[in-house]
């Protein structure tokens, strides 16, 4: 099995690294292997699996992965981290080695990968967790499901139902690919250095997509417009997406919406409507 990393490990790493964490990549590394191993987990993990993993940074996560997947895809950002990454494996975790590709890159511009991966396990940077998974799920058909860490109050922006405070464009453009559930919480304490906020675990299993045939791209255009003044009635919020208010609210109407409602109280279902809804002639 593979040696994990503690604290003292994870912070003697970056001693020798000349790494300091940085707040721009959003960097707070789990110092507990316990917690990460709850991850693995909750990802239901096969020898048949093929893990990406973003933002692996020294590697606590990535020695609890490797030795339960066939292969593992590391995608770091941050050109030391990505350096210093195998060789941490090797002297840690030699059996299962080579099983690691580390790829040096940025999630948000990844259009290829060395291998197709089914399931995405990470503790993700906070400042790009949203679209890092929207685009994982884009981007990849082959990831299934993902259990990812995050900061508390994202999670619940992609657990959101309609209706309530924290539903907005990333909970309705989640749901087009699938559904999402919080099945864990973490302590700020497992980190170094220690965030200001709690996180949570989050997995989200895949579904197929809730009409086949319609336009994602459109889909997705007409949520950005309700939700860029997520206060205002419909009827407003999409008059620039629809070519003016009279417009919007025919097309609202068309759709079976009121044209007094608002973005929050809408479902996947009634955006997908509004996209599909002719435009006036």
């Amino acid at each position: 099995m593979c040696k994990p990393l503690g604290a003292a490990d994870i912070r003697e790493l970056a001693r020798s690294a000349g790494v300091r964490p940085r707040k721009t990549f959003g960097q707070h590394f789990v110092v507990d292997p316990g917690v990460l191993r709850k991850i693995a987990r909750y990802a239901e993990l096969s020898s048949e699996d093929i893990a990406l993993e973003i933002g692996p940074g020294f590697g606590s996560l990535t020695l609890v992965l490797l030795p339960l997947v066939r292969r593992l895809l590391a995608v770091e950002i941050d050109r030391v981290l990505a350096a210093v990454l195998p060789e941490t494996i090797r002297r840690r975790c030699p059996a299962f080695a080579d099983r690691l590709v580390v790829v040096h890159g940025d999630v948000l511009r990844l259009t290829t990968l060395p291998d197709d991966p089914t399931v995405l396990v990470a503790n993700l940077p906070y400042n790009v967790a949203v679209p890092a998974v929207l685009r994982v799920f884009e981007r990849f058909s082959t990831v299934t499901r993902a259990v990812i860490m995050v900061q508390r109050e994202v999670a619940e922006r992609l657990c959101a139902d309609p209706g309530s405070p924290a539903y907005g464009a990333p909970s309705i453009k989640l749901r087009w690919y699938g559904r999402a559930r919080i099945v864990g919480s973490v302590s700020a304490d497992v980190f170094w250095p220690r965030p200001q906020v709690e996180s949570t675990v989050v997995r989200i299993d895949r579904q197929p997509p809730p009409v086949p045939g319609v336009d994602r791209a459109a889909v997705f255009a007409v949520i950005d417009a309700a939700f860029a003044q997520r206060r205002k009635m419909l009827r407003r919020a999409l008059s620039a997406w629809a070519g003016s208010a009279q417009a919007a609210e025919e097309r609202i109407l068309a759709a079976g919406l009121r044209p007094t409602d608002r973005g929050e109280a809408l479902t996947l279902g009634d955006f997908i409507r509004l996209a599909q809804a002719p435009p006036t002639r």
